[in-house]
């Protein structure tokens, strides 16, 4: 199915929510989907594309920003995708949490592999996933489970979680290390990726709701704290911990993502809003969405482009933030 779609310019607001140097000067740009779409993770592709997964259409859908144009593959029956990552193999891989399977399309030509969860799973709610350094695909499921799939030999394992409910967000360092967030657990989990057991990682505050988990280019974890409106950083090698709190008046931190330049990213359900951190000046950077009610549940990017998935408004947005040429030669394991 062919959709175009103008796409709409807008050269954003910034709002220094801390004192601090001011950062480059981005450009926002919103990208209509099929209506109805309700687009919830995005990866940008290999050729300058961006996919999406449509979860309420039960397809993945496929947006080329020079045109605005996007197409959409239907995933087949109890389709419902909620993550895609972009494989080492340069081909799309999503979490169907309605199938309870895994299912990478062909880049290609279009081809639809499934790999299902073993028949005596229950529904685990599949999340999100990433690819470790040995080409092992690691998922996430919110009623309390996490596992893994070798796409070599097609072997999925599924293991129970630490706490039950919860694991959502899960990320690759470039030294291979894989971890997960726990929104209903409240805590980070370290995943042995040889035995598969998960050692628990306690951020300082209680009951903070740590939904997703990213790395930055020194293995560093950025957590967006979904319940306490705070973005947290762990460091694996000093066991530390540091929280911020995210600005605003009702912070509700979502989605968190650290783009080639160690600046971290997050969505803000509360101000409606993309938010960047400055790690070294610590400050905050508030970059008002256009769209009301926008929802941004996850972000990825490539050189010089952070998108993210705007479910609330079936749309797509880019900010454009000018340190580099927007291809995907930078995208690392951790970011696949």
């Amino acid at each position: 199915m062919l959709s175009r779609k103008k796409p709409i310019m807008l050269v954003i607001l910034l709002v220094l929510a801390t004192a601090g140097a001011a950062l480059a000067e981005p450009t926002l740009q919103e990208f209509a989907v099929p209506p109805g779409s309700r687009p919830h993770d995005v990866a940008p592709a290999m050729d300058g594309g961006v996919w999406y997964t449509a979860q309420r259409a039960g397809a993945l859908g496929y947006l080329d920003p020079a045109t605005g144009r996007t197409r959409h593959i239907p995933l087949g029956e109890n389709s419902a995708p909620h993550g895609v990552i972009v494989g080492p193999d340069g081909s799309p891989w999503i979490t169907d949490g309605g199938a309870n399977a895994i299912i990478r399309v062909d880049a290609a030509s279009g081809e639809i592999s499934r790999f299902p969860l073993p028949a005596a799973t229950p529904p685990v709610n599949l999340n999100t996933a990433t690819f470790d350094h040995l080409g092992q695909l690691w998922f996430t499921g919110q009623n309390g489970y996490y596992g893994r799939l070798v796409p070599a030999t097609g072997k999925l394992e599924v293991f129970e979680a630490p706490r039950g409910y919860g694991p959502y967000g899960i990320c690759t360092t470039p030294d291979g290390a894989v971890y997960y967030a726990s929104l209903a657990g409240s805590y980070v989990g370290r995943i042995d990726i040889a035995s598969g057991r998960v050692t628990v990682l306690e951020p300082p505050t209680p009951n903070q709701g740590s939904r997703r988990v990213w790395a930055d280019s020194r293995g560093r974890l950025w957590v967006s704290q979904w319940q306490a409106g705070k973005l947290a950083l762990f460091d694996p090698r000093s066991n530390a911990w540091r929280e911020w709190k995210v600005p605003g008046l009702n912070p509700k931190p979502y989605a968190v993502y650290v783009d080639e330049q160690d600046m971290v990213w997050l969505s803000d359900f509360g101000a409606n809003s993309l938010v960047r951190f400055d790690s070294a000046a610590e400050t905050f950077t508030v970059i008002e969405l256009p769209s009301r009610g926008a929802n941004i549940r996850q972000i990825l990017g490539r050189r010089g482009e952070v998108w993210g998935a705007e479910s609330g408004v079936d749309k797509l947005v880019v900010v454009r933030t000018g340190s580099g040429s927007g291809n995907n030669s930078n995208l690392s394991p951790r970011s696949r």
